[in-house]
């Protein structure tokens, strides 16, 4: 066979295997109602075989799979961040209205004053969900669904030797694999009785008699507590609130959005603004200041090394030993060797210093630790710098009468910063993000929680985001997003200016 047939046919084979993975994955979409993923799948399956198939795409061959990968993890990531960044979303506020207010149609409910209670059956009646219920006083039974309750005449049910009612005409008990995944349905279930009372399901076996105190308005604007006589409001920022005390609210809440909340209150609420302006200016400072004792240690390493010594290649070999390690492996050791009771620093002077809570010390620590984990890099960026400057331009210096100082510091030294400002600026934008170094060693602390503190002394933006986010009973998603898209606007802003001068973008 021809090589072009041969290819020919690995193409279309590909295709084929591609397009039933693309076709099974909407198909799945489909059934879980996901419209969006089954849209995005559609587009993917037809602009593939169009972009594979056409003569005149020959580019978009290559440029496609990558396109997609980009379009998918970074860039629906991102608009997805912004998005959820003008919301109010946060532990207690995290599903739609709609959902609440059903919630809220349950938290409302409280037994009723007659006291009755059901032996309950689970299953299907006219193919949906009911429940075969039996009074346990007069042992009458019922069957219920979400849209009636129908007492049954005598003798169209079958009571066990219980006195509970198993068998009804009409109703079609669970199976037990039915009842074990019956929650699905039974968590928000409950049987209209007439008046605000529904009878509501206490397991998968009983049911008791309740009157729904919460009176919603035609809008779902209103909540009035029957009970205790108080009017909640939606305050319009995802809850209902006390008409006459705006801090008595009821949850659950929705996502609500609200476009300022969490930017404006990053600088208007104390609560808010106090640790992030202190996170914000660490992270400034850890980013600069590491990234200049980098840069300097490994500058001079590179200089040194630069010279006709003895064993030099086996120490170059030994410098660039902390950059082969896997870092997180580095920094958990580092951990443990400043750890306050079995720390070798510790142990080696006999001291009992607490190195990683308090705050001078833990930040000296990140500093250190992360000097050890980069300076190997910038040892071997320095000497590619070093290696590639001009000699003619030294012994022209020399020849006009220069000193090896004013070489170093009016010559090479602007050079060698010239060649690599973008990488330190690249450098900046990385440490701005040192995820790792900072999780890892010091949690971000150390934290006063006795003063109500939310963020440690050693925080990052992005530590605080995340802890935000996921580091506690209140999780504020809304808020972890405001702070994410700043950091995005901080690094892409750095990333552009590291780019504008290392003339990519004019060469363009």
């Amino acid at each position: 066979m021809k090589p072009l047939v041969i290819a020919s046919f690995v193409k279309v084979l590909a295709m084929a295997i591609a397009t039933a993975v693309l076709v099974w994955m909407g198909y799945v979409a489909v059934l879980a109602s996901d419209w969006v993923v089954a849209v995005t799948i559609g587009l993917i399956l037809i602009t593939a075989n169009w972009v594979y198939f056409s003569r005149k795409t020959v580019a978009g061959k290559f440029l496609f799979p990558g396109s997609v990968l980009l379009v998918i993890f970074v860039i629906v990531p991102i608009v997805y961040t912004a998005w959820m960044s003008v919301f109010n979303y946060q532990t207690g506020n995290e599903i739609t209205k709609d959902a609440a207010i059903s919630q809220l149609h349950q938290v409302g409910l409280v037994p009723d004053q007659s006291g009755d209670t059901y032996d309950m059956v689970l299953g299907t009646s006219n193919g949906q969900h009911a429940v075969l219920l039996t009074d346990q006083n007069t042992h009458t039974a019922s069957i219920g669904t979400d849209k009636a309750l129908t007492q049954l005449a005598a003798g169209t049910y079958t009571l066990n030797a219980s006195k509970i009612a198993t068998v009804a005409d009409g109703f079609v008990p669970a199976t037990p694999a039915q009842i074990a995944n019956a929650n699905t349905w039974l968590t928000n279930f409950v049987v209209p009785a007439g008046g605000n009372r529904f009878v509501s399901p206490q397991g998968t076996d009983v049911a008791a008699l309740m009157f729904e105190k919460f009176q919603f308005n035609a809008d779902k604007t209103k909540i009035v507590d029957s009970m205790d006589n108080v009017v909640y409001v939606d305050n319009g920022n995802g809850n209902f609130v006390a008409s006459n005390d705006k801090t008595k609210v009821l949850y659950p809440g929705w996502r609500q959005f609200n476009p300022s909340e969490n930017y404006v209150g990053l600088l208007t609420n104390p609560k808010l603004s106090g640790p992030f302006v202190g996170v914000f200016i660490w992270t400034i400072v850890f980013a600069f200041t590491t990234v200049l004792m980098m840069w300097a240690v490994g500058l001079v390493l590179a200089i040194a090394m630069d010279k006709k010594i003895r064993f030099r290649g086996l120490y170059r070999a030994i410098l660039i030993l902390p950059y082969a390690m896997p870092s997180f492996m580095s920094i958990l050791i580092w951990a443990g060797i400043f750890n306050r009771d079995y720390g070798a620093v510790n142990s080696i002077f006999n001291i009992h210093v607490d190195w990683l809570n308090d705050v001078w010390l833990a930040r000296g620590v990140i500093l250190l630790v992360n000097l050890w984990l980069g300076f190997p890099y910038f040892y071997l960026i320095s000497t590619g710098a070093l290696q590639a400057l001009p000699s003619d331009i030294e012994e022209a210096a020399e020849i006009d009468g220069a000193s090896g100082s004013q070489i170093f510091w009016q010559i090479k030294l602007p050079l060698i910063f010239q060649i690599l400002s973008p990488l330190l600026i690249a450098s900046f934008a990385f440490n701005f993000n040192n995820f790792n170094l900072v999780y890892l060693l010091t949690r971000g602390g150390p934290v006063d929680v006795l003063n109500g503190q939310t963020a440690g002394a050693t925080d990052l933006l992005i530590t605080y985001a995340y802890k935000t986010a996921f580091g506690g009973n209140d999780q504020n998603l809304g808020l972890a997003c405001a702070i994410s898209v700043i950091m995005f606007v901080i690094v892409g802003a750095l990333s552009m200016w590291s780019l504008r001068r290392s003339r990519v973008l004019e060469e363009m």
